[in-house]
């Protein structure tokens, strides 16, 4: 490894570790070679997300940034010099875990689409703009993890949604007030709900019924993403234990707060997720020694 691109796997392990949040005690349960390429996809994500996020900048801007930024990752991904410090290492991750590419390049889309006004009409919507932002970077993660069963991707795909409905209920408020609303238009209607009902301090009776239905759409996922461990290689199941746990911990806080997701924000300790990370990778391997 050339110092350059050590460089570059240490600015993305800082990254990871500063601004990680429920991703980075997941990482724990791997490999330290797994645990560093996961920081570096992760930093990629982080980078992105940021450049589309970053409301001092004109939306015309970022706009272009983001049309800069697909052009360096291509660029970079084809073996070309780069000013990024966390492109050279995600283009080693990439080649040694035979990625492809569409899948970075559909972050970058959903990231773009995030950029004005969002309003899904359907459900059909909803999974399209899951898939770019949450079931691709499953898909990269398999890659990552190891699999050996075509069934894989389709269930990384179900994780995937399972984890960013979690998200978007979670912040239905804040999306909101800045003019994002993700749950699909006819749902809304369904349950005589508007945007403006999430603006306020707290859920009246017909926001509650929607969050509950979109909990009980998301469980669906989570019970589905749950056969991804059946297709994956050991070093991915400790991992995918601990993510399923620590976001199932977040929608399980959902229901006890009695879909209240406007008075105060839903988080889980560090402390909480390092102990779930523990358990995850210490199960593992109490059944893995079980086995020989």
């Amino acid at each position: 490894m050339t110092p350059a691109l050590a460089d570059s796997y240490r600015y993305c392990r800082s990254l990871a570790r500063r601004t990680g949040r429920n991703f980075y005690f997941s990482f724990l349960t791997l490999p330290r070679g797994l645990r560093r390429d996961m920081c570096v996809l992760y930093a990629f994500m982080r980078l992105t997300d940021d450049i589309g996020d970053d409301e001092r900048i004109p939306i015309d801007d970022r706009k272009q940034r983001l049309k800069s930024w697909r052009s360096e990752l291509r660029d970079a991904l084809a073996g070309a010099a780069t000013d990024s410090p966390a492109l050279p290492a995600l283009a080693d991750v990439v080649r040694r875990h035979n990625i492809p590419a569409e899948y970075l390049e559909e972050v970058v889309s959903g990231v773009e689409s995030d950029l004005t006004p969002v309003r899904f009409e359907t459900s059909a919507d909803l999974d399209r703009y899951c898939y770019q932002v949450a079931g691709a970077v499953g898909l990269c993660c398999i890659h990552i993890w190891g699999f050996h069963d075509d069934r894989a991707r389709d269930a990384a795909i179900d994780c995937g949604r399972a984890f960013q409905l979690t998200n978007i209920l979670r912040d239905l408020k804040e999306d909101a007030e800045n003019g994002r609303v993700y749950l699909p238009q006819d749902e809304l209607e369904r349950f005589d709900c508007s945007a403006a009902d999430f603006i306020g301090s707290g859920p009246n009776e017909r926001v509650a019924s929607l969050i509950q239905f979109q909990v009980d759409r998301a469980r669906i996922d989570y019970g589905k993403a749950a056969a991804l461990d059946n297709y994956l290689a050991p070093p991915g199941r400790s991992i995918l234990s601990a993510m399923l746990r620590i976001y199932g911990r977040l929608l399980s806080e959902i229901e006890r707060r009695r879909y209240d997701v406007f008075s105060q924000r839903i988080e889980i300790s560090s402390t909480r997720k390092l102990a779930i990370a523990i358990s995850s990778a210490a199960g593992r391997k109490f059944h893995a020694d079980k086995l020989r």
